[in-house]
């Protein structure tokens, strides 16, 4: 009797100390670090405060870093803080991670199937007048972007003499997912809407393509956000055209009406690219139950509630029950000029990470 008693006891406490393990402590407060490319930096701003009031518990930490170096840091160990949560722009970028890392360890690197969260395509921006110029049809064409690079001033384009130098802005394609898709795309309309392989990009007209874009952009930025903030900052005069994604764009336009007296113009790709934000629990020094809190995490951010709040910052929701058109606040229903609630578009899939690899290698080769 006194064996099975102590057999009890010791099943017990060891129940208890397994529920310890994987259960918080009340009082005690857990960090949860989240690495986000910049396109969410603004509606995770407002999510923190949200998720750390639901869960007391939990204290959230935001770190924001361009999609192409949050990959980079995580494989190479460059960060100063343990990630747990990590949401680059699209989800090629979590399978190359996963590629690298399992190549180098032999290891899976996440604790589940990475989940998509937020939505968005690549758009270009222009100051209205300098589009009507650049495409009088209302409609972006790669051949006459590449007319005006190669110009170089408005007098060759038949837009205003006193308007100067063309300057066309873009993220480095070296740190930013952005950049990659820009070279992407234009390469593909270069080619003929053909698809990209190592064979045809390593061609002379993509090398001159790319030699093109890189003497005409100085110093170009790591992420998509930081990018449009200079663009609306230095104005018609010192930018004429970036190219950025949709959310980002719908979410600063009216920086751009109080900072220069009037909106950008947004312009829809044909095609373009969707890049679908997508969030993955990582596995090195992270244990299981920090893992439950980024589970905890992510099924909070495809709630209705927050995919609305993504919607109300630019974003197309993830989570298929949630309408664009029943946000009040939705930026699609603010007037924006050239934004369309379903654009007349082909809309593909980035590129695979072997093509996006060798961009990267042929704009470094550039001069």
């Amino acid at each position: 009797m006194k064996k099975t008693s102590r057999m009890v006891v010791s099943t017990a406490i060891a129940i208890g100390s397994l529920g310890l393990a994987y259960a918080p402590l009340p009082g005690v407060s857990q960090t949860l670090t989240v690495v986000s490319g910049s396109e969410l930096q603004e509606p995770l701003a407002v999510l923190e405060e949200r998720f750390e009031a639901a869960n007391p518990n939990i204290d959230l930490k935001i770190e924001i870093q361009g999609s192409q170096d949050m990959v980079n840091n995580y494989v190479d160990d460059q960060n100063d803080f343990t990630p747990t949560v990590l949401i680059p722009a699209n989800g090629q970028l979590l399978d190359e991670l996963a590629q690298r890392w399992t190549a180098q360890s032999g290891e899976d690197p996440f604790y589940d199937a990475p989940q998509p969260v937020a939505k968005t395509m690549l758009v270009a921006v222009v100051w209205p007048e300098r589009g009507q110029a650049l495409f009088p049809d209302n409609q972006f064409r790669w051949s006459r972007l590449e007319e005006a690079v190669s110009q170089g001033n408005w007098s060759d384009l038949g837009g205003n003499a006193e308007w100067g130098s063309f300057d066309f802005v873009t993220t480095d394609p070296e740190r930013s997912n952005s950049g990659q898709l820009t070279l992407t795309l234009w390469s593909q309309a270069k080619l003929g809407s053909q698809s990209l392989t190592l064979a045809n990009l390593n061609t002379s007209p993509i090398e001159n393509l790319f030699g093109l874009v890189k003497q005409s952009v100085y110093q170009p930025p790591r992420s998509t956000d930081i990018l449009l903030q200079e663009f609306i900052a230095r104005g018609p005069n010192d930018a004429d055209i970036a190219m950025v994604y949709e959310s980002v764009a719908l979410l600063r336009w009216d920086q751009a009406a109080q900072r220069q007296g009037k909106p950008y113009q947004i312009y829809y790709l044909d095609p373009t690219i969707e890049t679908i934000s997508t969030a993955a629990i990582a596995r090195r020094d992270v244990s299981a139950a920090e893992a439950r809190n980024g589970r905890q995490f992510i099924d909070f951010l495809l709630a209705p509630e927050q995919q609305a709040v993504f919607v109300e910052h630019g974003f197309r929701p993830a989570n298929a029950d949630v309408d664009l058109q029943a946000n009040s606040n939705s930026p699609w229903q603010q007037g924006i000029p050239g934004v369309e609630l379903q654009p007349s578009v082909e809309t593909t899939q980035p590129p695979d990470r072997e093509v996006v690899t060798e961009v990267i290698r042929l704009w470094q080769r550039s001069n």
